[in-house]
């Protein structure tokens, strides 16, 4: 099991159980080291202070504020704990709301709530309520030197998973992307809903892969192997054209494999029945 990143108490009103946080998700990527160009060595930092242009060892670094320029207050990782919020080891719920009036942006980083063994019976029954009522929990924790609101809902999996959010004043605001849908016209947004419903399929994470690492990879091990390094086809943009052509252009391209899968469906009935 992935190691816990955060312990503690999980209430709403009066119900209080012990819980822990699992990292839900990460990011994976072809990560590269510095080589000296020469000799292909590691290339290693040493710490400097600017002051003295002396190197230093880690052991002689503190955590320093600026507030002026160039003038710092020294803070010490043991003041720091002091100020941890009672939300460091209580998470508490603050209120139920639906999670379609959540909107995804303010979403960040996604973890597993799993009870400790005394808390078990509390954390089913708040799973299941959660399902029943159609609400999401909004709730409060202080983790990883700072305050989050978080966002705890029931997951597929019959846990719950816990969302941290932005805060208000992290989102930014942008007049830039607002559309003008009053210059959409019947034809061009009844052409447009077919082609999505052309499209439409049961959401599977499994089919959507990371097509730029694994090129990343092959090419890598092209290199060790000494082999020729074959690199993917570049995509042409495709030219500006009347937004009803390409819907129709769209549509047609969808049409063809569905229409040559069923030619090749019935020749094969036909073979079969023959004999």
């Amino acid at each position: 099991m992935a190691a816990t990143v955060w312990k503690g108490h999980l209430t709403f009103g009066l119900v209080s159980l012990p819980i822990k946080l699992f990292t839900a998700a990460r990011s994976e990527t072809i990560s590269f080291n510095q080589l000296h160009k020469k000799d292909h060595s590691r290339v290693k930092y040493k710490i400097f202070c600017g002051a003295e242009d002396v190197e230093i060892q880690r052991s002689e670094i503190v955590k320093g504020y600026e507030y002026e320029k160039d003038r710092y207050v020294v803070v010490e990782d043991e003041e720091i704990k002091k100020m941890a919020p009672r939300s460091a080891k209580m998470m508490e719920i603050l209120e139920f709301v639906k999670e379609a009036d959540v909107d995804p942006i303010y979403y960040e980083s996604s973890y597993y709530v799993a009870p400790e063994e005394a808390g078990e019976k509390p954390y089913a029954l708040l799973v299941e309520s959660l399902k029943r009522s159609g609400y999401v929990a909004v709730a409060r924790i202080a983790m990883h030197n700072r305050e989050h609101i978080v966002i705890l809902r029931p997951s597929a999996q019959n846990g719950i998973t816990l969302h941290t959010m932005y805060f208000q004043d992290e989102i930014r605001k942008t007049e830039s992307f607002k559309a003008d849908t009053s210059a959409v016209k019947d034809r061009e947004l009844d052409m447009a809903m077919m082609l999505v419903e052309a499209l439409a399929a049961k959401f599977e994470p499994s089919k959507y892969t990371d097509s730029y690492r694994e090129n990343l990879r092959a090419m890598i091990e092209a290199k060790i192997a000494g082999q020729e390094i074959v690199a993917p086809a570049e995509v042409q943009p495709a030219k500006v054209i009347d937004i009803m052509d390409a819907l129709k252009a769209s549509l047609a391209a969808l049409k063809k494999p569905a229409e040559s899968e069923e030619s090749e469906g019935k020749g094969k009935g036909r073979k079969s029945g023959t004999g």
